[in-house]
């Protein structure tokens, strides 16, 4: 992933765009950016959002308002990590807890999919909830 900036001459540099820490928050991941941008993202977004090739074609599927739910997705509740790990230098790949693993979230993903921390220069910006 890669940021573009302009150098002191006006010249347009590439930077590489990596988290420098992930957090668990609340209902969501923090994201601190080696560009001092900070987002966060709600496990829940992240989820509907997984990119693996079979969600991505559920999701192009019309709804089906008859589709009954496994005992593993009821038991499952609200979309958790049970974990999150590296692939490369590239993406993240999170276990969830209804046991779905096959998505590769990629930092450009990450990035896209989440919202920038409350600063004063933002107004769209967004907080992550309060820790219960």
């Amino acid at each position: 992933m890669e940021a573009r900036a302009k150098n002191a001459g006006g010249n347009s540099i590439v930077a590489e765009l990596w988290p420098v820490a992930l957090r668990n928050e609340g209902d969501g991941l923090r994201i601190e950016w080696n560009d001092g941008v900070a987002t966060f993202v709600r496990w829940q977004t992240l989820r509907e959002n997984c990119p693996c090739a079979s969600c991505i074609e559920e999701r192009q599927r019309p709804p089906d308002p008859f589709r009954v739910l496994s005992p593993q997705e009821v038991a499952a509740g609200t979309p958790r990590p049970r974990s999150m790990t590296p692939v490369g230098r590239y993406a993240y790949q999170i276990v969830w807890n209804d046991g779905h693993a096959t998505g590769i979230y990629t930092l450009e993903r990450l990035r896209q999919l989440s919202q920038p921390l409350s600063m004063s220069s933002k107004s769209d910006a967004v907080s992550p909830p309060e820790s219960p």
